[in-house]
């Protein structure tokens, strides 16, 4: 696809004897809400982290709005990452000792941003997922909901290209987790691309392109 904002390229990844990934490429189209699906042990969060640059595949290639995060060092993925992407983990990962509004802020401030562009966006970003009134409250005081939209915040701080996003409502109660599925939906239709994981059909039906895993490899 000529469009293709992550595209991966014969991908395989083994653990031992394992072979998390064995042989699977996928192309996802920006500007798309794209589901990684498949049973547990499939090799779903194995494929998420070798897109991300989270983790180097033993064999194949992958390039993210045309950078090439294969075959560099991590030093450079990191900045690629920084760069090019946001990501959202299944649970929040809030630090406890920062307020909402400084953990968004914080990887703004480590990449050198100005501290006044900081305070902006992090408004910004804390009003896009409904929480402009949190930004002094402490994580402790979020709901289990109001602490992913907050990582979704983060996510977007930096302005991605692509937001990762591994199992995001797999911790949530069902209606958190379909708060969080129409924020990652509004994201796409104002035109990010999204990457989920997930076990959840109803989150797979929400989705514009569905990538299937079964034994590390993609079914078709």
């Amino acid at each position: 696809m000529t469009d293709a904002v992550v595209v991966g390229r014969d991908l395989v990844k083994a653990y031992g004897a394992t072979r998390a990934l064995d042989g699977v490429s996928v192309d996802v189209p920006a500007g798309v809400l794209a589901a990684v699906t498949g049973p547990s042990g499939s090799g779903k969060t194995t494929l998420l982290h070798v897109l991300a640059g989270l983790a180097a595949p033993d064999a194949g290639t992958v390039t993210v709005a045309g950078r090439t995060l294969t075959g560099v060092g991590e030093a450079e993925r990191t900045t690629l990452r920084r760069e090019l992407m946001g990501i959202v983990f299944q649970r929040a990962n809030l630090l406890p000792a920062l307020t909402v509004g400084e953990n968004v802020a914080l990887p703004l401030l480590l990449a050198g941003q100005r501290r006044e562009a900081v305070r902006a966006r992090t408004l910004e970003v804390l009003e896009q997922v409904g929480l402009g009134d949190r930004g002094r409250s402490s994580p402790a005081e979020l709901s289990g909901g109001e602490a992913q939209r907050v990582a979704v915040a983060r996510a977007l701080a930096g302005r991605p290209q692509v937001v990762w996003a591994d199992e995001p409502t797999g911790a949530l109660d069902s209606a958190a987790a379909a708060g969080v599925l129409a924020l990652l939906r509004e994201l796409v239709d104002a035109g990010s691309t999204v990457v989920v994981v997930t076990h959840d059909r109803e989150v797979a039906a929400r989705g514009d392109v569905e990538v299937r895993l079964r034994d590390g490899r993609r079914e078709p």
